[in-house]
């Protein structure tokens, strides 16, 4: 038992959690102390044994009240806080908080710990109530606290928080500063597991809703790295995966960023992660639509939906695709209808613009693509500013304002291609082959619409080719099947899973077999166990 207990620690330090976990699992909980208990909830909340994690942060709390130790105890309570908040668990953080800032003020302590309250309290002043103002407070309190402690954790976590909200708030530049800022600080180890996968993720995410491109790239090549130090991680990894996914497709890698969502879809399931679950289903519908595979985008999206995530610009430019174009304006008015602040509304902007322009609304488009124009001058990201040149210039097309209109596609173009967006560059290309045409320069057009065919040819070629790169020569749906067959489901639970028939999962399974050369479930699980499509990292 010592010496489980002392590989144990061991583990823990060499960061490999998943052998910690079973390492600890076999020692009697009774023989752990309060440290040990810790690293004990702590491999199991990495490792994806979250609730397990929890008790055993609430048991080591208890030891800590019944022997007086109210500092350690409160430290203690905001590990739970800590993994309550990630996972979007509110109740439960908020009487955690609640509980960690009575215990303190009770004991009339002054310590480090109150500027940890003071970062949650920030949190649920965001997701409570959206009081940016409110939150950014708290923020900057906490922050001063981690200074006066000389504590760089709390110092960088204060930061992060900061750094959205001082971007909602109208400051871009300093907020974006706050974030690179911490990136710094998480690089060079400044900050505990829990601390440094909380932190990878919500400074991605930031970089994704203001759909910068670059940063998104950097920072999450960089949680690969830190990902790649820690054993059998479930849930970061599963953000990870996600991050991965989404940085792929923007860069025209489709069946890759496939790939990474059903591994996303793999880690986050369980324990569940509903928000970045459907998240990861959203970027699975729209690599399935992009890739040609209509019918598996749309079960994606109804995924996505499923877990209450809004699978919009995505959905409404599916009912494009399928021809239905009164159901894809009818959702792009709704959703931004619905969207209320500048970052949430410039996301649906340049589908908004896209898709009532074709319906003949040219007035709608017109103010939302002058919108986009006003989004992408305050943030000024060249992404946000690629798609607002592209909006103007499809403006002016369609009112004949056709010089004005190449001039603005010209801009829009050179920004995409800059950023390596492939697709969205082919697209615009095909709008500049229109406005060459209408000047009656028709060679430029010519080129212009050939180099567009070619992109998205050569796009769309992984899964149409004779050479595809998905594991085993597999479709994406086929993919899709085989990932959950790894997990153990049945046909009919896949068939209810991928909201397709029974029949037709008997069918891929067939197919699956064939091209991986097996002849059982349990076979092709190994395979894709063995080529990193589930399970372990």
């Amino acid at each position: 038992m010592v010496n489980a207990i002392e590989d144990g620690r061991a583990a823990c330090e060499a960061h490999r959690w998943g052998d910690a976990w079973r390492l600890l699992a076999s020692v009697d909980v009774d023989q752990l102390d309060v440290d040990d208990l810790d690293r004990f909830a702590t491999a199991a909340y990495l490792t994806g044994h979250d609730e397990d994690g929890f008790a055993l942060w609430t048991r080591a709390y208890d030891l800590c009240v019944n022997e007086g130790s109210v500092h350690r105890a409160a430290h203690i309570s905001l590990k739970v806080c800590q993994g309550l908040g990630f996972q979007g668990d509110l109740p439960r953080f908020r009487g955690w908080i609640d509980r960690s800032a009575r215990l303190l003020e009770d004991a009339d302590i002054d310590c480090v710990e109150q500027g940890y309250i003071e970062y949650g309290l920030g949190f649920l002043r965001v997701f409570e109530v959206g009081d940016l103002a409110g939150a950014h407070a708290h923020f900057v309190q906490a922050g001063k606290i981690g200074s006066r402690f000389n504590h760089r954790e709390l110092i960088t976590l204060a930061r992060i928080g900061e750094g959205p909200m001082l971007v909602y708030l109208g400051d871009l530049a300093e907020g974006m500063a706050r974030l690179d800022e911490s990136i710094v600080s998480i690089e060079a180890g400044e900050l505990s597991t829990l601390s440094t996968g909380d932190a990878y993720c919500t400074v991605i995410d930031a970089c994704a809703e203001l759909l910068d491109l670059a940063r998104c790239r950097a920072w999450t090549t960089s949680f690969v790295r830190w990902c790649d130090t820690q054993q059998e991680l479930v849930l970061y990894r599963g953000h990870c995966f996600l991050h991965r996914a989404e940085v792929l497709g923007m860069g025209g890698a489709w069946t890759d960023a496939l790939a990474e969502a059903l591994r996303a879809c793999d880690r986050l399931a369980k324990p569940i992660q509903p928000s970045a679950l459907g998240a990861a289903c959203v970027i699975r519908g729209d690599q399935l639509r992009l890739l040609g595979d209509l019918e598996g985008a749309d079960a994606a999206y109804q995924q996505a939906a499923g877990h209450g995530r809004d699978p919009q610009p995505g959905l409404a430019r599916l009912r494009v695709d399928q021809g239905r174009r009164d159901a894809a304006e009818a959702s792009i008015r709704r959703a931004l209808g619905e969207a209320e602040d500048p970052i949430s509304r410039a996301r649906l902007l340049d589908a908004f613009v896209e898709i009532v322009l074709a319906g003949g609304d040219v007035e709608a488009a017109d103010r939302a693509a002058e919108e986009l124009l006003e989004v992408a001058t305050m943030v000024g990201t060249p992404m946000l500013r690629a798609q607002a040149a592209r909006a103007r210039g499809a403006i002016l097309l369609a009112t004949t304002e056709t010089s004005a209109a190449l001039t603005a596609l010209r801009s829009g173009f050179r920004l995409f291609n800059d950023l390596g967006v492939r697709y969205e560059a082919a697209r615009t290309r095909h709008l500049i082959a229109q406005a060459c045409t209408a000047l009656g320069d028709h060679d430029t057009a010519a080129m212009e619409s050939t180099a567009a065919d070619a992109a998205l040819h050569e796009l769309r070629t992984p899964l149409v080719g004779d050479a595809a790169p998905l594991p085993g020569g597999l479709s994406g749906r086929e993919l899709e099947v085989l990932v959950l067959l790894a997990r153990g489901l049945t046909n009919r639970a896949i068939a209810e899973d991928l909201v397709i028939s029974e029949k037709t999962v008997a069918s891929h399974v067939s197919h699956i077999f064939t091209k991986l050369g097996v002849t059982s479930r349990s076979a092709a699980t190994a395979y894709a166990y063995d080529h990193g499509l589930v399970g372990g990292d």
